[in-house]
């Protein structure tokens, strides 16, 4: 399954197998970085304004996602992490990460373990920590993906409930990026490796890491994202990590696809700071 909408498609080699990633452009590099389930094409809107303001724009899979390999053995915030480590020294870095969902705890991680890698951290829709749950919930979560993750169902499961975290405004590519994801869940070994995933996600590891990270960040936050039990509290928290926080009204978990017309300029202004104060060197050689 080709996303590379007419660039070529390039592959990180890793210990058990290859991630995906298009690259194009010159200048500082910017790599962005999908949620679970997800595909590099979510960040459509923001690849072509931030090559015409100049920058190298990286569009990474998550591992056994997109055009990647599948039969991973590790999967998760730190596997990420590595992943986006990996990437961004195999591209010359520094890099700003871009990252949605549990994206956003893996750049927080990679920011955490290789500072001098990650020039800044803009988060879209990022899940830095585990919401609080119940033991019970604890307990019942795992079933619940096991079964609702099972063949031959499980693509099409998850592609309703990847909609349903659209909620407020939606791209009008929405439906067409939900058909591309169940699509490329139907491929061999893609549920698997999902499902894996699914039931090993632990964000503890991030939420301890998180405040050791001296790059910038901005976040957008949706006031509809049904991942935070509280959007305004994640947001005051963010805040007292020093953070920039721009809340988003109409908005669920994908403010790059349903709000671009606020998140691209808050984005590239942001972006613009970090030239200005030095902060982000150019791509070495």
């Amino acid at each position: 399954m080709k996303m590379s909408e007419g660039l070529p498609v390039r592959y990180l080699q890793r210990p058990d197998g290859r991630v995906s990633y298009t690259v194009q452009g010159s200048g500082p590099l910017v790599v962005t970085v999908p949620g679970m389930g997800d595909l590099r094409s979510v960040n459509r809107e923001l690849a072509g304004p931030l090559l015409e303001a100049g920058y190298r724009v990286a569009l990474t899979d998550l591992r056994g996602m997109g055009d990647g390999d599948v039969g991973f053995r590790e999967f998760g915030d730190e596997a990420t992490a590595g992943d986006l480590i990996a990437l961004i020294r195999e591209l010359g870095g520094p890099a700003v990460l871009v990252a949605n969902s549990m994206g956003g705890a893996a750049a927080a991680i990679a920011a955490a373990d290789a500072p001098e890698l990650v020039a800044g951290i803009v988060g879209v829709g990022a899940i830095l920590r585990n919401p609080p749950t119940s033991r019970l919930t604890r307990a019942l979560t795992p079933l619940l993906f096991r079964s609702a993750l099972a063949r031959p169902w499980g693509a099409r499961f998850w592609g309703g409930f990847y909609r349903s975290l659209n909620k407020g405004a939606t791209a009008p590519w929405l439906d067409d990026h939900v058909a591309a994801i169940v699509r490329n869940l139907r491929e061999p070994g893609r549920l698997r490796d999902f499902r894996r995933l699914a039931l090993s996600l632990d964000h503890d590891v991030a939420a301890r890491r998180v405040p050791e990270v001296r790059a910038p960040m901005l976040h957008f936050i949706g006031a509809l994202d049904p991942d935070y039990p509280d959007p305004a509290a994640e947001a005051d928290w963010l805040r007292s990590l020093g953070a920039e926080v721009r809340e988003l009204d109409e908005t669920g978990h994908y403010p790059q696809a349903q709000r671009p017309e606020r998140v691209v300029p808050a984005t590239l202004g942001f972006l613009r700071r970090l030239r200005h104060d030095d902060e982000w060197r150019m791509p070495r050689a």
